[in-house]
């Protein structure tokens, strides 16, 4: 299984002039997997919290388009919170480790782009639940 070192800072291409700068994303240049789900999420409420949960395949990128936000990841044995504040930096986060989206700035968007389309069943979203799931309880 992943641990919580697999979870890193990707930079995302950025070119700009003094029209401003544009980042683009293509489907098969995302390593370490191929994009089949984009999605983002918006007008999150001062306070409130996203994610809290594991993905047992699903791969994901994690980049604040707008405004800023923390991802705190936890492998069972470590947790790590990254800062994204950057559009064209993304957090990688490969299968199996626990993630939690929190201190959102106001008017913040996080985009995710993902490995799979939406399965209920590969999600893992009680954290007692996830610790049995890699073997930790």
């Amino acid at each position: 299984m992943k641990s919580s070192d697999d979870c890193k800072i990707i930079s995302l291409p950025k070119f700009g002039d003094r029209r401003g700068f544009l980042t683009p994303i293509e489907a098969d240049g995302i390593e370490p997997f191929t994009l089949k789900r984009i999605f983002y999420l918006y007008d999150i409420p001062g306070g409130a919290d996203r994610g809290g949960h594991a993905h047992k395949e699903c791969h994901q990128l994690i980049v604040s388009v707008l405004g800023s936000f923390e991802v705190t990841i936890n492998d069972g044995k470590e947790a790590k919170t990254f800062r994204l504040d950057r559009a064209n930096n993304g957090l990688y986060i490969p299968p199996t480790i626990w993630a939690s989206l929190v201190n959102f700035s106001s008017g913040a968007i996080c985009l995710v782009l993902a490995s799979e389309l939406f399965q209920e069943e590969d999600y893992i979203r009680d954290f007692t639940e996830y610790m049995k799931f890699r073997k930790v309880l």
